[in-house]
């Protein structure tokens, strides 16, 4: 099976009234598909920085652009690559494991929400990408 396929936009549910909205994102697969472990935020990035350049052999992720907006190139090692632009506060993407990921072109104001799966370690990242492509081809 090819993760690329897994790979999905998330609709979170949005509460509001005339004092503003909130945004509801729970764990443990109700609207984040499995148990969150892990958050962080990455923001103050310019325009022409590329963030991720990484896969994960045990981590999935939800990403959420909370401000502003970013794009997320997504690869699967055999070709495949899909680019999602996150940049409204109730939508996110999920990856799962084995994707490649690039998070790029971020605005002025961008504020990436990511949730994780796992605490974080550095021995199940995958930073080469050549490396990536062999782990893809050896699943099979």
């Amino acid at each position: 099976m090819q993760n690329i396929n897994l790979v999905r936009m998330l609709d979170f549910q949005q509460k509001g009234d005339e004092r503003g909205q909130l945004v509801v994102a729970e764990g443990s697969g109700k609207d984040i598909p499995f148990e969150i472990k892990r958050v962080f935020y990455i923001y103050g990035s310019d325009a022409d920085v590329v963030r991720g350049c990484h896969a994960n052999r045990k981590t999935e992720f939800v990403m959420i652009n909370v401000a502003g907006s970013s794009k997320v190139k997504v690869k699967d090692g055999e070709g495949n690559e899909v680019i999602y632009f996150l940049d409204k506060p109730h939508t996110g993407i999920y990856l799962p494991t084995m994707i490649w990921k690039e998070m790029y072109e971020f605005s002025k104001d961008s504020v990436l929400l990511v949730i994780a799966s796992e605490h974080y370690d550095a021995e199940e990242y995958i930073r080469d990408y050549t490396v990536f492509e062999k782990e893809t081809k050896m699943e099979k």
